[in-house]
């Protein structure tokens, strides 16, 4: 199939309650040469309801954009995607306020994406109106449902959305436009990468050298290469905001530049601070929710993947997957265009 542009493909999706869906995340999904083909859900032990927005790129059909002019048009170009459905949206409920609505929205997005909304083509149609506007209206009706359970009295914690989406196909771009979308709705909302928790250089050139066979060890990236006890301390951290008013938390940021670009934690002064109130916290990794495989499985897989599979088993990644109150995962239609995605990066 013809690999699509980063994030612009047609998507499909369906929702899924965590509490009754426990598939494992094998690591090597994407390691083993991205031979394996997409990601799944995360596997929680939680027993509250979560709720998961799983999206799939796809290669794109040739659907003529909507006129944004044309409410008739639009209902049905954003009807006729896949995530609708899932968000509980059915054409009698899409009223000409509702679909003003999203029209409004999509023209903030092309705005925010440097997009002609008048002569969008199909690929960037797609984008808008049927990945990143539904998207941002399940954002919204999560953002809801998590306020409504709120305990009555007590500050209500930031919502934490973790979006698990394979190497290249927009993480951060989607979480930047999400970002700008729910600020201009008064939603306040931090962003927290798991890349922004790598080791320090230092840290990283330490676990290459006590496994200077393992290529997989020796650059940032994989399970090992992370701190993820500061990660689950920020995520914690900001969950605790709203609890004391005026209270403020600082959010790691990794520089890729550094060390001549082999990376290295950013000086703590340039990290961004948060202040209560805060809303939503997006917490966005290629490698969120994976869960490791059996020892034997990893040794089969490949002779370097056994010390990531430990280092995912040790490590407390699922404790920072547990802090994730929802889900959204991306998956690609052709695992081979994570390959191909990087390239263009």
């Amino acid at each position: 199939a013809e690999m699509p542009p980063v994030s612009v493909a047609a998507v499909s999706a369906h929702l899924v309650d965590t509490r009754t869906y426990r598939a494992n995340v094998p690591f090597d999904n994407i390691c083993r040469s991205c031979r394996r083909r997409g990601v799944h859900p995360p596997a929680s032990s939680r027993p509250r309801q979560r709720v998961k927005l799983s999206v799939s790129v796809m290669a794109l059909s040739e659907v003529t954009s909507p006129d944004p002019s044309d409410r008739a048009a639009v209902r049905d170009y954003v009807l006729g995607g896949p995530l609708i459905d899932q968000l509980s949206i059915s054409r009698e409920n899409a009223t000409d306020d509702v679909v003003d609505r999203w029209t409004s929205v999509a023209a903030r997005l092309c705005d925010q994406l440097s997009m002609e909304q008048a002569s969008l083509d199909p690929a960037q149609a797609s984008r808008v109106y049927r990945y990143y506007l539904p998207v941002y209206l399940w954002c919204l009706a999560r953002l809801e449902a998590h306020r409504s359970a709120s305990a009555p009295g007590v500050a209500c914690p930031p919502l934490v959305l973790g979006l698990s989406a394979p190497q290249g196909c927009g993480k951060t771009t989607l979480v930047a436009q999400l970002t700008r979308l729910l600020d201009a709705d008064g939603v306040r909302a931090a962003s927290v990468s798991i890349d922004d928790v790598y080791l320090t250089g230092a840290e990283q050139e330490e676990l290459a050298n006590i496994n200077p066979h393992n290529p997989l060890l020796k650059f940032r990236g994989n399970a090992g290469s992370h701190d993820v006890e500061l990660g689950v301390r920020t995520i914690e951290s900001l969950k605790a905001l709203n609890a004391i008013p005026g209270s403020t938390t600082a959010v790691p940021r990794y520089d890729k530049t550094m060390r001549g670009g082999r990376g290295d934690r950013a000086p703590r002064d340039t990290w961004p601070t948060h202040t209560a109130p805060l809303h939503l916290v997006m917490l966005e990794g290629w490698m969120l929710g994976f869960s490791p495989v059996g020892d034997e499985a990893a040794r089969e897989a490949g002779p370097h993947l056994a010390a990531v599979n430990r280092e995912l088993r040790r490590g407390g990644y699922d404790r920072l997957h547990l802090a994730v109150d929802d889900w959204v995962v991306v998956r690609v239609e052709h695992i081979e265009w994570v390959r191909e995605w990087r390239l263009e990066a």
